[in-house]
């Protein structure tokens, strides 16, 4: 059995819609607003997100431990505490620590069966836009959280399969991601991951501050999330056909003034949200080719990125239009600076 790099992606694409269903079901199940909320949120993405470099580094040191099955089944337990558990955050922790490990699973089976290539990674990432979505949808309506738990059954032998190319991809290599060769040589580990890290949190809070005042109905969000998620699986796509050093600078450069100017028209917004999208893959292989050896804990510092850049939302924002497009531009600017100071050109394998 040949590993499949891209069918791999595909079937955490449906691992990953699952587990975000779920989160954001049962997230929107608790009622709140103001400060509760404001709580609520910010505990669930500091435990969702900062613990996924513990359990990469655990996943790439025992790599037989089913760690995405077993958080699988603990999102599953978190329905029931919902429940009967008065307070949330029982649930919510639950819920978060299963979150980390079934993201870091699929991490590291769709790296490890890649064979240096972007697609697979970036296709595995996409699936969660398009959950985060339904999720906040069912928590709208009357769905009973308990159908959440078949739900999270279905994606179990999804796992289990993908699990069997990941072993088989372990037996043909000695190391996991040996072809990942996506930074310069000469630029030291510490300041490559520091660079990555920065642009990934950058990005992340960026992500908060695109104008899209034009988001008043439900369709419209619904729009957002899809067309952020096939930015996200075809800049993986395009990487491959192009190079990600290339796709990374394009569509940080094509996103801004599509962005800027798209604060009430919502097909130019939506273009630049499309190349705003295509990066995520790029610095994830990046940050693999730092640490070949450990895929699971290079994914797990890009979402300690995620969080870093998503922390700051939660205690101050940019309200104006023109603040924030000042804000977006220059960060773009570094970002893209960044960007060809520590990645080969591409094609380079040398260099």
């Amino acid at each position: 059995m040949r590993p499949k790099g891209v069918g791999v992606g595909f079937l955490y694409f449906y691992v990953h819609f699952v587990t975000e269903v779920i989160c954001f079901t049962l997230l929107g199940r608790y009622a709140c607003s103001g400060p509760e909320q404001w709580a609520l949120y910010l505990f669930y993405d500091m435990l969702a997100f900062v613990p996924q470099g513990i359990v990469g580094a655990f996943s790439d040191r025992f790599s037989k431990v089913p760690v995405g099955v077993i958080g699988m089944s603990l999102m599953a337990a978190a329905v029931p505490l919902s429940v009967f558990v008065p307070s949330p955050y029982v649930s919510i922790t639950v819920l978060c620590i299963g979150n980390a490990c079934v993201h870091v699973d699929g991490a590291e089976v769709t790296l490890r069966c890649s064979r240096g290539t972007l697609s697979s990674s970036a296709i595995f990432v996409s699936g969660g836009s398009f959950g985060v979505v339904t999720g906040q949808l069912l928590a709208r309506g009357s769905i009973s959280v308990w159908a959440l738990v078949p739900l999270a059954a279905t994606a179990i032998p999804f796992m289990l399969l993908c699990g069997m190319h990941r072993r088989e991809a372990e037996d043909g290599s000695p190391v996991p991601c040996e072809n990942f060769r996506y930074v310069k040589k000469g630029v030291p580990a510490g300041l490559a991951i520091a660079a990555l890290v920065f642009i990934v949190a950058t990005r992340s809070y960026m992500g908060y501050g695109i104008p899209t005042s034009w988001k008043t109905e439900t369709w419209q969000t619904v729009l957002l999330f899809s067309v952020m998620g096939a930015g996200k699986a075809l800049g993986g796509v395009f990487s491959d056909l192009i190079g990600p050093r290339r796709v990374a600078v394009l569509s940080a450069a094509l996103a801004l003034p599509f962005l800027m100017l798209g604060d009430r028209l919502i097909a130019v917004s939506l273009i630049g949200v499309f190349f705003f999208s295509m990066t995520m893959a790029v610095t994830l292989a990046a940050l693999v080719s730092v640490t070949p050896e450990y895929p699971g804990l290079a994914f797990g510092l890009t979402t300690v990125g995620l969080f870093l850049g998503t922390a700051p939302v939660f205690f101050f924002r940019f309200t104006g239009v023109l603040s924030n497009c000042i804000v977006i531009a220059a960060l773009t600017a570094v970002c893209i600076a960044l960007t060809f100071a520590v990645m080969r050109k591409d094609g380079d394998k040398d260099g």
